[in-house]
């Protein structure tokens, strides 16, 4: 291997021999069976110009071979890993990482003092035996909201996508379905995020990607409280299996006293209540948009009125007595007068029923009574004398000579 003019070629004994490289989990990938090939001193560490071991695998089926690209001090370091180069614990970048912690980066640039600050660096790491991550990180505080906002909890295996195909952009390639590049169409060279390089990513500075990252940040959205100051709710959604009753009383518990959890699983989500509206609004100042439990981020949101529910449910249940939009008006009450339903006589505002003819037999009836009336079941008791109600709204279709109903054929 031709080694470089800055490389320290009497000193060999300080060249990094590892056994396993510092990856992260979506440069590692999916596949539980992986074989890596060991290159002792195969390349040079493009921070240091120090020769290392290189590690070369594939992360899963229909991905690139991917490699390490530092060595393992220099990855401690910046607390990064050795082949993307972005944050072990966020996943970002270390310029954004760098930003929210107010990191200040320590490391030389020139190619004596950088060597002889890596050189003390590895020693100290080999006498304490320490793998946490070393420098102006190691002694940063803790995560900013920022971080916890950004950080990516879960692994990105878009990343491990093949190259692109130069003969398919051509209009050449003839493998079709069996390429084992990327059939896609390069991104515009005058897209800032396709300048990206090694040294930039790595010391923090010009990145554009940590840029792009920084411009959404400052257009998160905020979660404003309700005015009904009577909701002590908050939903919680995004629920895995995995999360129980326990652990969110063992998160929340700390914003101040819970009334009441409700845990849907069929639906992955949950409705915390507090005892008291400040205890509610800490919550949801301190979680939104950077809750995780167990690996998973969780949405945080407040919930619904209580006024507002029907069936003593909670906060999950919906009301059902609100009106439906689309549907006409309610129909006017009918006018006195003018109208008779259900044979229903006026007079004077005072509505009562017309009695019916007496059936044969029957003993005559006091007066101030109706008469009574024969039903299918027998005798209806004769009403009491006075005014009878209207009834509180008329439709057509409650006149029963409106019902479809014939009249009886005659008989010979």
């Amino acid at each position: 291997m031709a080694l470089s003019k800055s490389a320290n070629t009497y000193n060999r004994l300080n060249w990094e021999q590892s056994e396993f490289p510092i990856l992260c989990q979506t440069c590692l990938g999916d596949n539980p069976y992986l074989r890596m090939l060991k290159d002792s001193y195969g390349d040079e560490c493009k921070i240091c110009n120090r020769p290392f071991t290189v590690f070369r695998w594939c992360p899963g089926a229909r991905m690139r071979y991917k490699r390490t690209e530092i060595c393992q001090v220099c990855a401690q370091l910046k607390n990064v890993c050795q082949t993307c180069l972005l944050d072990l614990e966020y996943g970002l970048p270390v310029q954004v990482r760098d930003h929210a912690l107010k990191v200040k980066d320590d490391l030389p640039k020139s190619d004596v003092n950088k060597e002889y600050y890596i050189q003390n660096i590895q020693k100290e790491i080999a006498n304490t035996g320490n793998t946490e991550p070393g420098g102006a990180v190691g002694k940063a505080q803790a995560p900013s909201d920022l971080l916890l906002k950004l950080a990516r909890t879960t692994p990105y295996y878009k990343r491990n996508r093949p190259h692109i195909c130069s003969f398919w952009v051509k209009g050449e390639c003839k493998r079709g379905e069996e390429c084992p590049y990327r059939h896609e169409m390069p991104s515009d060279p005058s897209d800032p995020l396709s300048l990206q390089n090694i040294k930039d990513r790595y010391y923090g500075t010009n990145d554009p990607v940590a840029e792009k990252l920084l411009g959404q940040a400052k257009e998160l959205p905020q979660l404003s409280p309700p005015e009904d100051k009577s909701i002590t709710s908050l939903y919680i959604g995004g629920l895995s299996d995995d999360i129980s009753e326990r652990d969110l009383r063992d998160h929340f518990y700390q914003f101040g006293e819970i009334e009441d959890i409700n845990v849907i699983h069929k639906q992955n989500c949950a409705f915390i209540t507090f005892t008291t509206r400040p205890a509610a609004e800490k919550a949801v100042e301190q979680t939104f948009s950077k809750l995780i439990i167990k690996g998973n981020r969780l949405k945080v949101l407040w919930g619904r009125s209580q006024s507002g529910m029907i069936g003593g449910g909670g906060a999950n249940k919906r009301s059902l007595t609100g009106p439906v939009p689309g549907l006409p008006d309610e129909l006017p009450p009918p006018v006195n007068d003018t109208f008779d339903p259900l044979n229903l006589k006026s007079t004077g505002g005072n509505y009562q029923l017309a009695p019916p003819p007496p059936p044969p037999g029957a003993p005559p009836q006091a007066p101030g009574y109706y008469g009574s009336q024969r039903s299918q079941s027998g005798w209806i008791p004769p009403l009491p004398p006075g005014p009878i109600p209207p009834p509180a709204l008329y439709y057509p279709s409650q006149d029963p000579h409106h019902l479809g109903s014939r009249k009886p054929r005659p008989t010979n």
